[in-house]
């Protein structure tokens, strides 16, 4: 468009438009499929914008600046059209934009999403101004181009054109999201130079610099010599302070807030969910929801919230969570109901999961919203959805990233589809243009290994094009248990053993292999080097969640008020079980005893306590999940199918990997896992 405007004749000019000619541009378009005939709204800053035209419009020439006040009314209205159209007006009577007017112009087209015109406007004007320079530093910036910013910002400094508060802080964020902790030092040295350390403006961009470069201490040096704290100034500390994980300051810093708003509050929940602690960022939740709370949640309060939902698989609260948005109008959201798809998936309820996907137009599904569902098949090992699903999404025209294809290919390998797996991890770099990382390369193991294909596995890792981590070793060991390999289990071992020596769960899966086998000198040797190295055994736990309230058991629990309930009912599942053809698996006791105190041994693993829990405080049709910390035993996973059946309800367990769902005597899994 600019290029056709400098071609253009200034000695040649047609009739100026008259300012209803303009306001044509913004009227509402009619929709064709509408059947009634109905009258357009009018457009609520139609007589803004006509007294605004008026002086282009009464003079001959017009007056210079009298386009300014329309630029600026223009710029974040997203009406690109009409402001070119206005600049067209402008260069048909001969007017150039001085500095002034041209900082309006970049502006107005910045915020239209035309940054190469803003570009344009912006390199013509012969005597730049700072006020200049900062609307482009600004269009830079707001953009995603911090690199540009901090050139142009080099630019303005070499011709001696002093920043102001508005310039730096468009210039300290673009240094902190390419981490360039020298420019950013530099840059707060020419604050300090220009007096600029006071102002609140500048003072929470240093703050907000410093925390994401990791330089913690110095954001505090600049938060303790502010004069006046501006609200977000302590906002920028506590999401500093949070992810450091420094919980206890950041919680002394927000209880002596003078005053919060959403921000305040959304940072405390976002960081407690961060660093694990679900339950502290629920409750401070809940307490915003009370009727005398200073603020009320918004959409990106509610998005911090939901994952403590999914991390301590606290569905109901999740549900209620989702009422709430639907009572506040944000259903519609994609980027909320895209957190209520994660949320689901990982509470174990996948319709629900599918629902709210299938709330998001087609047209607002954004690559993040794909790849969610897609992970949330894989999860569940609903693999052939996982596919159906990345198909869908290709083509709707949404190409995929590194995150899709590490939850397409781990569907793929829960579900056993091999060669699916296999040809979509091929087509990665030479139909889609996306490397493979390491995640990747661990997933196509895993995929082989799992279907007992070890040899191709192990050959696999030897062409991978970098050094073979922990998790590529993990899958082959983790397989090699159920194909009973143990001369590749202790290869992936032993490279485990030195890419992480103190996790313990490589050397218990070791251990488990070699007490299957009957191998229990080698089992001795194995614990004793554990004590040796003080590595601790992380214990099996699970937990179910009933009336809002996480009830946790490890495994043969004597703790638990209803002990003699639980205990009880257990006690009878054997020969209820046993009568419709259950076998114990007393391979899963790795303990060197009489095969009865190994039946005793597997009836009070922590899963079969939580679900003996579940069955005594809910109702027939209540859904039961539990969730365990560690991979499902092979037996418990055999009597949850017998319970399921017998006592009629849909059991859901989480694992340490995926998620299965019982019911009638089946398990989604189909006993592939």
């Amino acid at each position: 468009m600019l290029r056709a405007l400098r071609s253009s004749s200034a000695t040649i000019l047609p009739k100026p438009p008259q300012p209803q000619a303009f306001l044509s541009t913004i009227h509402p378009h009619v929709d064709p499929s509408q059947t009634k005939c109905t009258t357009p709204k009018p457009f609520p800053y139609t007589s803004t914008l006509q007294t605004l035209l008026q002086p282009i419009s009464d003079q001959n020439p017009p007056p210079h600046l009298s386009y300014a006040p329309l630029f600026q009314f223009l710029t974040g209205q997203n009406f690109l059209k009409l402001g070119q159209q206005i600049h067209a007006h402008m260069t048909l009577h001969g007017l150039q934009p001085n500095a002034f007017l041209g900082a309006k112009m970049v502006a107005m087209y910045a915020s239209s999403g035309d940054l190469e015109s803003a570009v344009t406007v912006f390199r013509k004007i012969k005597d730049p101004t700072s006020l200049l320079y900062n609307s482009i530093i600004r269009a830079y910036t707001n953009n995603g181009y911090p690199l540009k910013t901090i050139d142009i910002y080099h630019e303005m400094h070499s011709l001696r054109l002093k920043g102001d508060n508005f310039t730096f802080p468009f210039v300290l964020k673009s240094c902190a999201n390419v981490l360039d902790v020298w420019m950013g030092e530099c840059v707060h040295g020419q604050s300090l130079r220009f007096g600029l350390e006071l102002d609140a403006y500048v003072g929470t961009s240093l703050i907000d610099f410093y925390v994401k470069v990791g330089e913690l201490r110095d954001a505090n040096k600049v938060f303790d010599l502010m004069t006046v704290r501006a609200v977000s100034s302590w906002n920028a500390l506590i999401a500093g302070y949070m992810k450091e994980g420094e919980i206890r300051v950041a919680e002394d810093l927000f209880r002596g807030m003078p005053c919060r708003n959403i921000v305040s509050w959304t940072s405390m929940i976002s960081g407690y969910t961060q660093n694990g602690l679900a339950e502290e960022a629920l409750s401070l939740f809940d307490e915003i929801l009370k009727e005398d709370s200073e603020v009320k949640p918004n959409w990106v309060t509610i998005m911090s919230v939901l994952p403590a939902c999914a991390h301590s698989a606290s569905f109901e609260r999740g549900r209620r969570i989702n009422e709430y948005v639907n009572r506040i109008g944000l259903e519609s959201n994609p980027s909320v109901q895209t957190a209520l798809i994660a949320m689901y998936a990982k509470c174990g309820s996948l319709v629900n999961a599918r629902c709210c996907f299938d709330r998001i137009l087609e047209n607002e599904k954004n690559l993040c919203a794909w790849n969610t569902m897609i992970t949330a098949y894989a999860s569940h090992g609903q693999g052939l959805e996982s596919v159906l699903t990345f198909e869908n999404m290709v083509r709707a025209g949404v190409y995929p990233d590194a995150i899709t294809f590490t939850g397409l290919l781990s569907g793929c390998s829960h579900s056993g589809l091999v060669e699916f797996g296999l040809r979509y991890f091929n087509s990665m770099q030479t139909k889609y243009s996306v490397e493979p990382r390491h995640e990747h390369y661990a997933s196509v193991v895993d995929l082989l290994a799992r279907a007992g294909r070890l040899a191709e596995a192990k050959e696999f890792i030897k062409k991978i094009p970098m050094q073979p981590g922990p998790s590529i070793w993990g899958a082959l060991l983790a397989a090699c248990r159920k194909s009973r390999n143990l001369e590749i289990a202790e290869m992936a071992a032993k490279e485990l053993f030195v890419l992480e020596p103190e996790n313990s769960c490589n050397y218990i899966l070791l251990s488990n292999m070699y007490a299957e086998a009957g191998m229990w000198k080698e089992v001795d040797k194995l614990r004793a080097r554990l004590k040796c190295e003080g590595i601790k055994k992380n214990p099996g736990c699970s937990w179910i969640e009933i009336k809002s309230k996480a009830h946790l058991f490890l495994s043969g629990d004597l703790s638990h008020p209803q002990l003699k309930e639980i205990y009880n009912l257990l006690e009878a599942l054997p020969e209820k079980i046993k009568a419709a053809g259950y076998i114990p698996n007393t391979s899963f006791v790795l303990h060197d005893i009489s095969e009865e105190e190994k039946e005793q041994n597997l009836i009070i693993h922590s899963e079969k306590l939580a679900i003996a829990f579940g069955l005594l405080n809910t109702n027939p049709e209540v859904v039961i999940r539990i969730t365990k910390n560690l991979r499902i035993c092979g037996d418990c996973h055999t009597v949850i199918k017998f319970i399921s059946n017998i006592y009629e309800r849909e059991i859901v367990v989480r694992d340490v990997n995926r998620f299965h769902h019982f019911r009638d005597r089946a398990c989604s899994c189909g006993d592939y896992w």
